[in-house]
């Protein structure tokens, strides 16, 4: 039987621990606050902000809310950025995505202040993940770290083999485990003989958007595996982009969907905003 990484458990005591720390803060005259802008009404983006309002919430960071129709200008929405980078009272800037068509996300998240780039989407915060400088690094990356952490697992020397080359997760994923010296390749939709690479890893972590893809057969015996998709499947169950009932055989360890990586998400968001009050107020 495979260790079940309860990401639940884990967020919660990151999200415990920023609580002591903002307290702290909050006895030296400090209030972290998080400033959320989400354009439109998307259902999903509603349950997303909601989740993130709850934990602000819960850690004591302030949350500030902004809630654009969805035909607002770009303009009219770089507009509100740019008053919220220069509000001392905002520690972190959150827009949330997808963003209508008309409007540029490239440019909404470049529009940030890296300094308030708790998303850590900003190319200052790309670069600096690259050459190894402070800044925010994005929190479903940052969030797995921490899961293989605190599960007792040491990254050092494994084989890391990460499917999915996005910004968001695939690309920042690889630097943190190379950054905790791991040896880490990259799969992709073009990779030749996916299956031969996948085996080899003592840590896979797949954020390929389908559902169930990876099964039993693309695991090694013994893996630590990390599944980042979230699908709504048959019967409406939720399910990841590992097929859990093959894989789990095989694992050491294994992050269920829901469960596993999700919460971490929010959690390591609430971690950026108080390094990004600590960091103000220094």
């Amino acid at each position: 039987m495979a260790i079940i990484i309860d990401g639940k458990a884990i967020s919660q005591s990151i999200k415990d621990e920023v609580k002591a720390e903002v307290a702290e803060l909050k006895e030296q005259g400090i209030t972290p606050a998080l400033a959320v802008i989400q354009v439109g009404s998307d259902p999903a983006s509603t349950v997303y902000v909601g989740n993130k309002k709850k934990a602000c919430e819960y850690t004591g960071i302030i949350s500030k809310s902004f809630n654009p129709d969805e035909n607002i200008t770009e303009s009219e929405l770089l507009a509100i950025i740019k008053e919220l980078n220069i509000d001392p009272t905002v520690n972190g800037i959150l827009v949330q995505l997808p963003l209508p068509k008309h409007i540029s996300e490239s440019k909404v998240i470049a529009a940030i202040s890296p300094e308030k780039d708790v998303d850590g989407f900003h190319v200052q915060s790309a670069g600096a993940l690259m050459t190894g400088e402070k800044g925010f690094v994005p929190c479903t990356p940052a969030g797995i770290i921490e899961l293989i952490k605190r599960t007792g697992i040491d990254i050092e020397g494994k084989e890391c083999v990460v499917i999915g080359r996005s910004n968001i997760v695939g690309k920042p994923m690889a630097m943190l485990l190379l950054k905790e010296n791991g040896t880490v390749t990259i799969c992709h939709s073009r990779t030749k003989d996916l299956k031969s690479i996948t085996k080899r890893a003592d840590i896979l972590v797949v954020a390929i958007g389908k559902p169930k893809f990876i099964d039993g057969s693309y695991i090694k015996e013994g893996a630590v595996v990390i599944d980042v998709g979230i699908h709504r499947g048959e019967n409406k169950k939720l399910c990841g982009d590992v097929d859990f009932e093959t894989a789990e055989p095989k694992a050491y360890a294994i992050t269920p969907v829901p469960g596993g990586v999700g919460p971490m998400t929010i959690a390591m968001l609430m971690k950026n905003c108080l390094e990004a009050a600590k960091a103000a107020n220094m």
